[in-house]
């Protein structure tokens, strides 16, 4: 019998289809996965021109296309998540089922990280003085928990040589996030009609954890699950967790 299909669309903002090293060997196991780079990240092109969310969208649609897949579960982690979401709404007869981690409706509706991962994020002069590793070294703690950082060494090794490798130009990493501040979907959310499950981490302060219950209560019937003391990489602190979640929620609607 032939696996079900499951689309991970990649967090934006510097992520590459790499930093899913824990999560997509679990779900593989069962599904097939289909993993790929936003424009402007990973090994994907990375022109300086403008992005927009439906642009984003209309990438991971023509993929589908190119690929032959009529329709989707699609997960959206972050960034990821608001591309979803506007796939569901632009291209409903592609998306079977969404799976929204950590991510946010957008607009004057959505919570706003802290201010200090806002500086961290937008200083262009310090990053520019930097070394990528620097860089992420210095984020480090909005993405994971004080405990993982310690007790995994390797793991953050692993995590942080993937961003070294694939961290992309700063033009193309202020183009996602000019991409990302359009994003303003609150309104259309009781639009979508697939069974939807939301995710969040509990201590998450880069996506704080009242977008997921946003999102939840806008969203008709959707499923929430927080994953208590966890910040904004799940797929990388627990993915156990993450693709038992995953895996259950498609069983029951796949």
């Amino acid at each position: 019998m032939a696996k079900a299909i499951l689309v991970v669309m990649i967090t934006g903002l510097a992520n590459s289809t790499e930093y899913y090293f824990r999560l997509v060997p679990g779900l593989a196991e069962k599904y097939r996965v289909i993993i790929f780079d936003n424009r402007g990240a990973g090994q994907s092109d990375k022109p300086d021109i403008p992005y927009t969310m439906d642009m984003l969208t209309d990438d991971a649609a023509g993929l589908l296309d190119a690929l032959g897949v009529d329709r989707a579960h699609i997960y959206g982690h972050s960034m990821g998540g608001a591309i979803a979401q506007h796939l569901a709404l632009r291209y409903p007869e592609k998306t079977a089922s969404l799976v929204l981690a950590c991510t946010s409706c957008g607009g004057r509706h959505g919570v706003p990280p802290d201010q200090e991962y806002i500086a961290y994020l937008t200083d262009m002069q310090r990053r520019s003085q930097e070394t990528r590793e620097e860089t992420i070294k210095r984020g480090l703690h909005f993405y994971f928990s004080p405990d993982f950082v310690h007790n995994n060494p390797d793991i953050i090794q692993h995590f942080i040589s993937s961003y070294v490798k694939h961290a992309p130009p700063i033009h193309s990493y202020n183009r996602q996030i000019e991409a990302v501040m359009t994003h303003d979907i609150y309104d259309r959310l009781p639009e979508i009609k697939v069974p939807t499950l939301v995710v969040a981490g509990g201590a998450d302060t880069l996506t704080p954890t009242e977008n997921s219950r946003i999102l939840a209560s806008r969203i008709p019937k959707a499923e929430l699950m927080i994953m208590e003391d966890m910040r904004h990489f799940l797929i990388v602190e627990a993915p156990e967790e993450l693709n038992k979640a995953i895996i259950d929620f498609l069983e029951r609607v796949g």
